[in-house]
């Protein structure tokens, strides 16, 4: 696993990271840089396979992971279904170019 640092500190990355998978979770798709979309899929992904595994246990540890209780119901209940038969690939990054104010290239993650 490549660790990015993104100039923050493990916390605020680490929630800058939480934020991202959540507003993932909940509206299907997000735009953001390149590399903070390379690192989020690999949390991503991490969470539609404990939302696959379906357990007490799995919910609880998604819940101390997402910040928003629908994301995880969400999770549990509409997404981890739909990749029931899948492996793994479960997410896009889709490059939308550079970014207007400082040329940071952009990317859109998202659920396939």
């Amino acid at each position: 696993m490549v660790l990015r640092k993104f100039g923050r500190r493990s916390a605020p990355r680490r929630a800058m990271l939480r934020n991202l998978v959540t507003s993932l979770f909940i509206s299907g798709k997000v735009i953001t840089t390149e590399a903070k979309a390379k690192q989020a899929r690999s949390i991503a992904e991490k969470m539609i396979t404990l939302g696959k595994r379906g357990d007490l246990h799995a919910r609880r540890q998604a819940l101390a992971y997402l910040l928003d209780e629908d994301a995880v119901t969400r999770l549990f209940e509409e997404i981890s279904p739909r990749y029931s038969e899948r492996q793994g690939g479960y997410t896009r990054i889709l490059k939308t170019g550079p970014r207007r104010g400082d040329a940071a290239p952009m990317a859109i993650l998202e659920l396939v």
